[in-house]
């Protein structure tokens, strides 16, 4: 008969004072990882509202309403030069890239961009929209 009590046995050896303090080490630098990760993100999220600030008050529009979640997209369709309803598809899974997308060339276009700008704020948003807000280039809204 097979002795089925020592299936589990996984012994009691316990870490040695070289074994502990290498994973504590190894742990230690995980959580700064983790803390410099999000001070990076706090820090780019900070720039990314300072960029849309600017970007509002280049359109006329207050730049207060960049630190409001939802307001701020609104706002931006109207910088674009579109219609705040259209932020309904951007709860339609395929429809909000479209809409992503046009929204971008439109606020390319509202500053007088071309289509290699509009292509720059989809795939490297946030270096252009700081170009956007931190150049000389102003808004041209639809008479």
């Amino acid at each position: 008969m097979y002795d089925y009590s020592t299936m589990y046995d996984y012994g009691t050896t316990a870490l040695t004072a070289e074994e502990s303090g290498a994973f504590g080490a190894l742990f230690g630098a995980i959580a700064a990882m983790g803390v410099m990760f999000y001070i990076i993100s706090l820090l780019i999220a900070v720039f990314a509202i300072i960029c849309q600030w600017k970007i509002f008050t280049k359109a006329g529009k207050p730049g207060w309403a960049s630190l409001i979640p939802i307001y701020n997209m609104v706002v931006l369709f109207q910088v674009a030069n579109m219609n705040p309803w259209l932020l309904l598809l951007m709860l339609v899974p395929i429809a909000n890239i479209i809409v992503m997308i046009l929204l971008y060339v439109n606020l390319a276009k509202a500053f007088g961009k071309g289509g290699g700008f509009a292509v720059g704020l989809i795939f490297l948003n946030i270096i252009f929209m700081a170009i956007l807000a931190f150049d000389s280039s102003e808004h041209q809204a639809i008479a």
